[in-house]
């Protein structure tokens, strides 16, 4: 669907960035002057008001400095000397893969979480969230109040009907349609944020010891999801440039007969920030329908992206009800809420029976907030800000990395998105450092909590979701210092020094 005026940025924005990605990719050098403020009034048909906030906003961001009398120029970046982080091997033999690799992922992540709870953390960079500042706040207390106000019995009625209520199925039908996504509002249906929209997915379209393919690496809370169930989650290489291999999942059809199900991030994927090209998502989509095999899609991050018009989900491109679509708010509108939806494709009637005999009816003033919030003008204006927020906070991250950790860590920057995956030199452990670093204050996510196959003990995840203070930068000084202390008792490390 083509984007309207009311949908994009404001013009200096969307020029702001034109000129940012051109610094990124090193078509404006560092040192470079920048057009003028005539210069750009005339190279792009652009008043004066514009063309000093498109300066002042690069300026805000790090990618320029004013120098007076003289003009704009282009900084010098921090010396960014990072490769991008190592993608799995897509020739992963899936037929090697024994039992013992389906099962005991939820005790190992439930002792690295309890120790973290437990821990008295100063500095969290283990968790993807936006830090709470980062949240339209005013705006939620607003139209919360407005609501109870309206309808003064809401939180003390009971419900006259079973199922998600009229508004919020209408609001975010409409919403959907935006992302070139057609459902017809009795299809919308309400759940407890993207948790419980995978794992009612999973519960209609798998039966105990059935086989689904996830990415690998992936979100810890999946892999929990499938063995609660009695599944087993089969680990499929993703690329942090275009998602999963689908190479890999032709394999993995043929030798897995009990496999029902395929479970994907394709915007801003946990925990490598993989954009999945719409060439590969309209692939994706016709194996899944040739094969028989429901695709979940876990659409959590997309408006997280650094793009004036998001790309489109997969459901987009789904003609046979074969991707069942997971939305959730959580992360964009309220964490307090638990609000999101789904459509189940055409295992919708069973999804929404598990639904009701699980939880039987939502709570009608969170999706009444949350509809009123989404809708509003003031909500595309908070995502606009969340993002600029976050792309600040990353590339501050990214500097740190490279300042501050050994030579030869590795990191793959995301375009978007609340964390960055990165990968530490040979001799480092992302389990000591997550030990290591939680003694000192500070909580990171070590890089075996997303696999169930041991292959990832060199990575870890960090967030960006906290406004990156002289605290946030001292954490990054302490990790980079401990990384590099392992590397200095590992004798391999000594004898290539």
């Amino acid at each position: 669907m083509a984007a309207t005026s009311r949908d994009l940025p404001p013009l200096y924005r969307q020029w702001a960035e034109h000129y940012r990605q051109a610094i990124a990719k090193g078509a404006l050098s560092a040192g470079q002057r920048m057009p003028s403020v005539r210069e750009l009034m005339q190279r792009h048909a652009i008043s004066l008001s514009t063309a000093l906030q498109i300066l002042r906003t690069l300026e805000a961001e790090g990618c320029l400095e004013a120098r007076p009398r003289v003009g704009y120029f282009v900084c010098s970046p921090a010396a960014v000397n990072l490769g991008e982080a190592t993608d799995p091997d897509p020739r992963m033999p899936v037929s090697q893969l024994d039992g013992k690799e389906f099962v005991g992922i939820n005790e190992r992540i439930s002792l690295w979480l309890e120790q973290g709870r437990l821990a008295d953390v100063r500095i969290d960079l283990g968790s993807a969230m936006p830090a709470p500042e980062l949240f339209d706040g005013a705006t939620l207390n607003r139209h919360g109040a407005a609501l109870l106000r309206e309808f003064p019995d809401i939180l003390v009625q009971g419900h006259s009907r079973p199922g998600t209520h009229p508004v919020f199925q209408a609001a975010m039908a409409r919403r959907a349609l935006d992302a070139g996504v057609q459902v017809a509002p009795q299809e919308v249906m309400a759940t407890l944020g993207n948790s419980e929209a995978v794992n009612l997915a999973l519960s209609a379209v798998a039966e105990r010891g059935d086989v689904i393919a996830v990415e690998s690496p992936t979100f810890y809370g999946l892999l929990q999801a499938v063995e609660a169930q009695n599944l087993r989650a089969l680990e499929i290489p993703s690329s942090a440039r275009t998602g999963i291999s689908l190479e890999a999942l032709e394999l993995a059809v043929q030798q897995e007969p009990r496999l029902k199900a395929v479970v994907v991030v394709p915007h801003l994927q946990m925990p490598h920030g993989a954009v999945m090209p719409d060439e590969h998502k309209a692939r994706l989509v016709d194996f899944c329908v040739r094969h028989q095999l429901a695709l979940i899609e876990d659409d959590i991050y997309r408006e997280f992206l650094d793009s004036p018009q998001p790309p489109r989900p997969l459901k987009a491109w789904d003609r046979h009800g074969q991707v069942i679509y997971c939305v959730s708010f959580n992360k964009t509108v309220a964490p307090g809420l638990r609000q999101g939806w789904m459509n189940g494709g055409r295992w919708h009637t069973r999804i929404h029976m598990l639904k009701f005999a699980k939880t039987r009816n939502m709570q009608v003033w969170a999706q009444l907030l949350t509809a009123r919030t989404v809708e509003a003008a003031a909500h595309e204006r908070h995502l606009r800000r969340l993002r600029q927020a976050l792309r600040q906070q990353r590339e501050r991250s990214v500097q740190a990395v490279a300042r501050y950790f050994p030579v030869g860590t590795r990191l793959s920057v995301p375009a978007g998105g609340l964390s960055l995956w990165i990968e530490l030199p040979p001799g480092a452990s992302s389990s000591r450092l997550f030990e290591q670093a939680l003694a000192l204050g500070i909580r990171v996510a070590p890089g075996p909590m997303f696999s169930n196959t041991g292959r990832y003990e060199r990575f870890v995840r960090l967030s960006c979701g906290l406004p990156f203070s002289a605290e946030v930068e001292a954490a990054y000084v302490t990790l980079g210092r401990l990384v590099q202390a392992m590397l200095d008792q590992d004798p391999l490390q000594r004898v290539a020094a």
